[in-house]
């Protein structure tokens, strides 16, 4: 099976993943994957899990959103977070998680997107650190 090079750039680190056979990503559309042979883009990221397929293994990472660019031989996320399933602290995400869902229980109106956002967040990081 074909590859495509993958690097991984947020403001604090640039993970270069080498060559990969899959990318998935979340999209503000609804999930999008990415192989060889994908047509060129600039595709916005939203906050979930990305999976990477690499030498028939698959990786699982948590994403806050940004961008992903694809070319003809390279695959460029360009995020503001990230984070490796094996990275996650289950306990500090559940906490957060608790944290969250108490917050939401007793806010107004004008908080609960904020919080909606933190428990979204804190639900993709158990998530992918239990792949």
């Amino acid at each position: 099976m074909s590859s495509i090079r993958l690097e991984i750039v947020t403001p604090t680190k640039v993970l270069d993943e080498g060559e990969v056979t899959y990318v998935r990503c979340p999209g503000l559309d609804g999930l999008f994957g990415v192989m060889t042979g994908h047509i060129d883009g600039l595709f916005a990221l939203d906050l979930g899990e990305i999976k990477v397929t690499k030498e028939k293994k698959d990786y699982y990472f948590a994403t806050s959103g940004g961008f992903a660019e694809v070319t003809s031989d390279r695959i460029q996320l360009l995020l503001e977070t990230i984070e490796r399933s094996s990275e996650i602290e289950v306990k500090r995400a559940e906490a957060s998680l608790n944290r969250a869902q108490e917050r939401l229980a007793s806010m107004d109106e004008i908080d609960i997107a904020r919080v909606k956002a933190s428990l979204t967040r804190a639900t993709v990081r158990l998530k992918v650190a239990n792949r």
